[in-house]
């Protein structure tokens, strides 16, 4: 194996080493750093990365990263994992989705040396992290006030995509495009492989999105054969099948109002099933919102207050009998949170 090069670190085969890699200062003259964790085997392998807080105010995906870090049972034997618990650690400072210069650097990639400060983190992360791996792995959340039921996004029509995505284990896969400025697109340029994970909301701890997104990697890098042996938390448990969505749609308002919710995360919903009741400050219920299609609730806005027109229930639409989906949810549920653990107690 050879020498990994990281923000001016070199890493040998078999080390464990903590970067601040350097980004761009701020204008109070405190320098900023991207922390990387790098985990290299003794023996050849693929080198994967996985990302949290590219928007800075969701922070699942930090601690995510933060109980594989702790993990001591887990042990990296072929090829190399970086972790990037903070990519936007502006963000994270400010408790905000975006960037100082008030742009989204999820749509700011393949980014410049010379461009905007969006431009500039996206570049470095690029060339510092990316372009060493072969597959990857992006966490996220839902926006400020909604949810995401915990889910992988990719290019499912890429063969060994799909396989990745599949041994991720969460029940539901959404066949999604790249967009356009984003970290999966330029990644694919690069010619990485890269799922994009979602569970949870902005700047909250979803415990049962957290462990899904552990159990997740863990499930990959075995997959991938950098893992011999696996953590004693997931080895006993049984998989969970995955379902592929090839499309989904926002239900949204059809008045303003404040609403009252009737379905939630992870449920079946027929053509026409009510949603949720809007009205107004007096007690009247003067509208309601109902399902387009039938389908399964991967996303949903949290705020009891909507404009006309707010997104408000995120469908997916699948060709499988939706019911086998809604109790492959509820098996992740029993699976993962059979009981309140302490995440970081290094007996388990």
């Amino acid at each position: 194996m050879t020498n990994l090069e990281i923000g001016g670190v070199t890493i040998g085969p078999g080390r464990t080493v903590q970067i601040e890699m350097p980004v761009v200062r701020l204008y109070t003259d405190t320098d900023i750093s991207m922390p990387v964790h790098v985990i290299r085997g003794k023996k050849e392998g693929p080198t994967v990365f996985v990302s949290a807080a590219v928007h800075g105010d969701e922070l699942n995906g930090i601690e995510i990263l933060r109980r594989i870090i702790s993990q001591k049972r887990m042990r990296i034997t072929h090829g190399s994992l970086i972790l990037v618990p903070m990519v936007n650690v502006y963000g994270v400072l400010s408790q905000s989705r975006y960037m100082p210069d008030r742009r989204d650097l999820n749509r700011c990639f393949p980014g410049s040396p010379k461009g905007s400060l969006a431009g500039i983190v996206a570049h470095k992360f690029l060339s510092e992290i990316v372009q060493h791996c072969q597959y990857g792995i992006d966490l996220h959340t839902g926006a400020i006030h909604r949810s995401n039921l915990p889910q992988v996004r990719a290019d499912l029509s890429d063969q060994e995509t799909l396989e990745l995505a599949e041994a991720f284990g969460v029940p539901v896969l959404l066949n999604a495009s790249v967009r356009d400025g984003s970290l999966r697109e330029a990644a694919v340029e690069l010619g990485t492989k890269v799922l994009m994970y979602e569970g949870g909301q902005a700047l909250r701890f979803d415990e049962l999105s957290i462990r899904a997104g552990v159990r997740g990697i863990q499930n990959v890098l075995t997959h991938l054969g950098m893992l011999t042996k696996r953590s004693r938390s997931t080895s006993r448990k049984s998989p969970v099948k995955p379902f592929i969505a090839n499309t989904s749609s926002w239900t949204r308002a059809s008045a303003s109002g404040i609403v009252n919710d009737l379905k939630g995360l992870g449920d079946q919903v027929q053509q026409g099933d009510l949603l949720a009741r809007i009205g107004n400050p007096f007690g009247e219920v003067f509208d309601s919102v109902s399902a387009n299609r039938t389908g399964i609730i991967i996303g949903k806005q949290n705020i009891p207050l909507v404009q006309k027109g707010d997104a408000m229930f995120h469908i997916a639409y699948f060709t499988e009998a939706e019911q086998e989906i809604v109790d492959n949810i509820e098996t992740m549920q029993d699976i993962l949170l059979p009981e309140k653990l302490d995440p970081f107690d290094g007996s388990r």
